[in-house]
């Protein structure tokens, strides 16, 4: 890995171009995926649709039912989602809306991108194929089992193991800037450094106020844990963090990570505005600031996110275009 810093715009190289090997001048030199990350990330978009598609099937028959702590909640009561509570279930079809019309065609066409060639279309690859992962992690751990849990283990598998070798294949592009633009390492490096301080602090504060009390965090419910805020805890603030880091210190490999994490937060805005028209729809009864806050906050950090992430995909040095590329 070398760093380039001539006069102008930082040039940042890493992969199979940097340490004097030659840049990519033909469509020869473009970068190459393989066969069976292509086959993963299409398995994983068709998966993801059917399960999308089933799931915004049924529209909810409300049921009220005692929980374990001797609570009462209100479940989903019929389709796939019969046993989630009304508040998951009807988050679960917004997801579904957003899986269906944002994710699988940004997956197809980031897919179709790559295959020709583009260094934007490879690092591009594993945000497209992250949201699958981010989501059907979740739904094959947390969700109550129902019809669809293979597919949803299938679907998780298949995302997992794309998204490694899309970021394998992200690891080894040239990533340096265009000539006269610049890559965005500021307002990249402190939105990552924002993110990752303040998604603990948003997931653990309300479950440590609860734990603190004896009580068990609100909308947990019938539910044993709170999976997501675990997840999100565990893997995605350490990776920001990280990703934060390099950056700062000019490491090419900060943004090849940085850009699945901002194209994961760019889907916040149409996740959160989904899941929020299905509560409402569904009659789950949220207070004004539980709507505008999440809404307002996140809408705010994902037209943030985008527009990072767009002025870093367009940044970057971009070789001829080649016919579909591959590499078994």
């Amino acid at each position: 890995m070398t760093l380039h810093l001539p006069s102008g715009s930082p040039r940042l190289e890493t992969g199979p171009y940097a340490q004097g090997r030659g840049r990519p001048t033909s469509p020869q030199d473009s970068p190459r995926i393989r066969d069976v990350l292509v086959a993963l990330a299409a398995l994983t978009a068709c998966l993801g649709a059917v399960a999308a598609v089933i799931g915004m099937m049924e529209r909810p028959d409300p049921v009220v039912v005692e929980t374990v702590r001797g609570t009462e909640a209100v479940l989903y009561g019929q389709g796939v989602y019969r046993y989630e509570t009304l508040f998951v279930g009807s988050l679960n079809r917004g997801t579904d809306v957003v899986t269906l019309v944002l994710g699988v065609p940004l997956l197809a066409v980031t897919i179709w991108w790559a295959r020709r060639g583009s260094v934007r279309g490879v690092l591009l690859l594993p945000g497209a194929v992250g949201w699958f992962l981010y989501v059907y992690a979740t739904m094959a751990v947390r969700a109550a089992f129902n019809p669809l849990f293979v597919i949803y283990v299938a679907a998780f598998a298949a995302s997992l193991y794309a998204f490694v070798l899309a970021l394998q294949a992200a690891w080894q592009v040239p990533v340096r800037a265009r000539a006269g633009r610049a890559l965005p390492r500021p307002a990249a490096g402190v939105l990552l450094l924002l993110s990752g301080l303040l998604m603990p602090v948003i997931w653990l504060g309300p479950i440590l106020g609860a734990q603190l009390t004896g009580q068990v965090p609100d909308r947990l419910e019938t539910y044993t844990t709170a999976v997501t805020e675990a997840v999100d805890t565990a893997v995605i603030v350490p990776a920001v963090l990280l990703a934060a880091a390099w950056v700062w210190r000019r490491r090419p490999h900060g943004y090849v990570l940085a850009v699945p994490l901002l194209a994961l937060e760019t889907m916040l805005a149409p996740m959160i505005a989904a899941q929020t028209a299905s509560q409402l729809s569904a009659g789950v009864e949220l207070t004004p600031a539980e709507v505008v806050g999440p809404l307002g906050g996140f809408v705010v950090l994902s037209l943030v996110a985008g527009w990072v992430l767009g002025r870093l995909l367009t940044a970057v040095e971009e070789p001829g275009l080649a016919p579909p590329a591959r590499e078994a």
